[in-house]
Order: structure tokens, then C-alpha cells, then sequence
């Protein structure tokens, strides 16, 4: 017996949840492109402070992701969504109505302070059947990407019309949306779970820090986004200054070139998946990286040029972006997924802060095409340091709902589930009358799993 579809009520949650994360990284994601130049206009400006602004969110996002997610544990995950999102919107309002640079800062930390990601996962986890619950996270995942490649079109689009502060404006509209999407359409769960596979265990954080796997997929996201950052702190201001483009001309570059990335990423991924060489496509892909910033640091005259290694950036970038959490998943214990997920969240909003503050720094003491240098350090370190990884073949998470009155036996179960042929690793948790598997797709016979399961028909 195959696992059943998701439903059109699960489909409709996960679309719900992927509107208001999407709202949320839309607003963060359109200041990016043009940030830096309308910093300059700011009173107490320095280099250093706009790289610390631009990277802000991420400090305050990776410090309060367990806080909020052990708040919703208590008072429930629509709340603590909630007081996230108005913490994100007096933010944004804050940003808005700043005239220095230590203004926007703070609006900026307030923003980050609405650490709602790990809580908007343990809701979806909470609406949705294990089965399927890798699918619903992926279509989350799905609408960052998209809010990601849309907004560095639409920013530098509605910039010339409402400006950057409109844009703030604009990003505390959409975190309001994303107030009434949660309190209108959103179900209430009856119960909420700790999820083994979503939420983050303090008490399992030793042994996730001390797996040197996980610690190059960590290492590997905290990289690619300090990479992203410090793109962004120098790539706008040398587009006006080198080229003479306007900030309202940029979405001209960046429209076909995220365009024709996104397409060429597509077969690469397929090849990983398909002929079993994603430590190959990965280690390739930050060979992009690197040589996209060597062209962006020796290139002073040719805008194609600028555009050809923009596209070799963000193909490294969008094939790395989709892979490392798919991997994440399957390279991390069944029974310590959340936390793996936790830990290596906060390595992406910690890269996105470092990327900043050190290109600022950078800027400040040398100069725009210093920061490039920097990123080309960091990304040859990272490609050094993860030539060792062992990457899993055919391997994919799976959760089944137990019969416990059958089974009641869990250490038993846990044996008896691993005997199965296909299935790698097997952990029962009592609490939740689930089993987190790993298994190969390619050598599971759903039919045997299905004995187990408390969902018979």
C-alpha cells in the first residue's frame, strides 16, 4: 500500500502558513538591492553601520528562535505567530519613520525579533499528517524562493515610486496581512506536539553540535547567506557609481538574470538527484560563487560581464539554497530532525548578520571591491572545509503513525521496524504514537509499513 495523497485541506493550510512566511522574507528580502544606496542619505551614516543595518535581522532572528518556539509550546503557535508579526510590523514602522542610520538598526533588530519561522513549521506539523508533512513544508519552502527571486525585481521597481522608507511601510502592510490570514483562515490545532521533526529540543542540541556532518551543512548555509549579504552591501553601490545605473534600473538586471538561473538550476538538480552526484553539483556551485566574486571584483567597465557572473552567483546560490535543507533532512538523526532544522536556521540568520557587519567593516576600512575579497575567502574556506562530506544515497525521511495498542512495546517496535528491508533507522516516540524513519524509497515495501501503522483501512 502507497502512502495516500495530501489532502485539499493539508494543501490549503500549507499554502496558508507559506503566505504569511512569504509576506514576512517578501518585506525583508525587497530592502536588499537597495538598501545600501538609500543608506548613504542617512544621517550618521557610516559604511560600517549600513553593512550592520542591512544585516541586523539576522542577530535578532537566530537569538529568539527558541525562545519563541518554547512560548508556543506554552500559549499555542497562532499567539506567538501573532506577536511576531506585530513585533516585524512596529519594526517595519520604525525603519520607516527613521531619518539616521541607528533608527533603522533598530527597526531592523525588531524586525529579526519576530523569530516565527520554527513556529509557523510546529503549526504545520500540528495541521498536518506525518505523512505528508515533508510535502507541506516543501511547498513553504517553495514560496521563499519565489518571494525571494520576486523581490529583488519588485524593490528597485517600486523604489522610484514610494522609496525605501515606502517599502518599509509596504513590508509592515504585508506582516498585517499576514496577522488576519492567521486569525481568519488559519485552523486552531486542538492539541499542539513537540515534533520531533520540526521543533527544536535544548536538550538534544549537544549532540546535534558535535556531529561534524550537520556542522558542514551549518557551516555551508551560514556561507552562502554571509555570501548573499555582503552581494548586496556592495554590488548595488557599484551598478551606480561603475556603471551609472540607476537604482530604478536594476530590476532590468536582476529580472533575466534570476529568470535564466532559476531555469538553468532545474536540470542540475535532476543530474544530483538522478545520477547520485550532489557533493559534485555542490562543490561546483560554490566554485560559482567564488568566481562570480573574483569577476564582480576585477570588473570595472562591462555591465554584460556584471550580468554573466550575477546569473553564475545566483545559479550557485538557488541550486545550494534548495539542496542543503533537503539534505539537512536526510543526513540528520530521525529523532533529532527539529533540532538539526533549529540549529541550522540559526547558521542562516547568523550568516546574513556576519555578512553584513564584516562587509561593512570592510567597506569602511578599504573599499566596495574589498568586500568581494571578503566573500571569496569565506566561500574558498567553506569549499575547503566540506570536500570531506559524505553525502547519503536514496535516503528520505518518513513518519508513521503507530498503533500503540497493537504495539505498545516501543524499544520492539523501533527493532522490528528496522528489520524491514529499506528502512535505515527507526525511532518510536511514545508521546506522539508516531515512528520517525529513514528509509530508501527505492527499497521500501510500503505494504510492510503499513502493519504498523494505526491508520488501516
Amino acid at each position: 500500500m502507497q502512502p495516500s495523497t495530501i489532502s485539499s485541506a493539508e494543501k490549503k493550510i500549507a499554502l496558508l502558513l507559506a503566505s504569511i512566511f512569504s509576506f514576512r522574507m517578501f518585506g525583508l528580502f525587497m530592502i536588499l538591492p537597495v538598501f545600501s544606496i538609500y543608506a548613504e542619505t542617512l544621517i550618521g551614516v557610516t559604511p560600517f553601520l549600513i553593512g550592520f543595518a542591512m544585516g541586523a535581522y539576522g542577530l535578532t532572528q537566530a537569538f529568539f528562535q527558541v525562545p519563541f518556539g518554547m512560548l508556543s509550546d506554552k500559549i499555542g503557535r497562532k499567539p506567538v505567530i501573532i506577536i511576531g508579526l506585530l513585533l516585524f510590523t512596529a519594526g517595519s514602522i520604525i525603519a520607516a519613520n527613521a531619518d539616521s542610520i541607528q533608527g533603522v538598526i533598530v527597526g531592523r533588530l525588531l524586525q529579526g525579533s519576530g523569530a516565527i519561522a520554527a513556529v509557523i513549521m510546529a503549526l504545520l506539523a500540528d495541521l498536518t499528517r506525518e505523512e505528508h508533512r515533508t510535502k507541506a513544508m516543501a511547498m513553504i519552502g517553495m514560496s521563499i524562493g519565489f518571494a525571494f527571486s520576486l523581490s529583488l525585481v519588485v524593490g528597485p521597481l517600486l523604489s522610484q515610486w514610494i522609496g525605501v522608507q515606502g517599502l518599509f511601510w509596504l513590508t509592515a502592510i504585508l506582516a498585517l496581512i499576514g496577522i488576519l490570514i492567521a486569525l481568519l483562515f488559519v485552523p486552531t490545532p486542538v492539541v499542539s506536539y513537540h515534533h520531533q521533526d520540526t521543533t527544536l529540543s535544548t536538550q538534544q542540541l549537544k549532540g546535534i553540535l558535535k556531529n561534524k556532518a550537520l556542522n558542514k551543512l551549518n557551516l555551508s548555509i551560514f556561507c552562502l547567506h554571509f555570501t548573499l549579504t555582503s552581494l548586496f552591501l556592495s554590488l548595488p553601490l557599484s551598478l551606480l557609481k561603475q556603471f551609472n545605473l540607476a537604482t530604478a534600473e536594476h530590476w532590468k538586471l536582476y529580472l533575466p538574470v534570476m529568470l535564466f538561473a532559476l531555469m538553468a538550476m532545474i536540470p542540475f538538480i535532476i543530474i544530483a538527484e538522478k545520477k547520485q552526484v550532489m557533493k559534485g553539483v555542490l562543490l561546483c556551485s560554490i566554485m560559482g560563487l567564488i568566481l562570480a566574486n573574483i569577476g564582480f571584483y576585477f570588473n570595472h567597465h562591462s555591465l554584460f560581464l556584471v550580468a554573466l557572473c550575477l546569473f553564475l552567483f545566483f545559479l550557485g546560490f538557488n541550486i545550494l539554497e534548495a539542496t542543503l535543507p533537503s539534505l539537512l533532512s536526510k543526513m540528520a538523526p530521525v529523532a533529532n530532525k527539529g533540532t538539526a532544522m533549529g540549529v541550522y536556521s540559526t547558521s542562516q540568520f547568523m550568516g546574513a548578520f556576519m555578512g553584513g557587519v564584516i562587509g561593512g567593516w570592510v567597506h569602511q576600512h578599504f573599499n566596495i571591491e574589498a568586500v568581494y575579497l571578503s566573500s571569496i575567502f569565506i566561500a574558498t574556506f567553506w569549499l575547503l572545509f566540506i570536500l570531506t562530506i559524505q553525502l547519503p544515497k536514496n535516503t528520505s525521511s518518513y513518519l508513521l503513525k503507530i498503533d500503540l495498542e497493537q504495539y505498545p512495546d516501543h524499544i520492539q517496535l523501533a527493532q522490528q521496524l528496522s528489520a524491514i528491508k529499506g528502512v535505515q533507522e527507526a525511532i518510536v516516540i511514545i508521546e506522539e504514537a508516531t515512528a520517525y524513519l529513514k528509509i530508501n524509497r527505492q527499497e521500501i515495501d510500503f505494504n510492510q509499513l503499513a502493519i504498523f501503522s494505526s491508520n488501516k483501512h
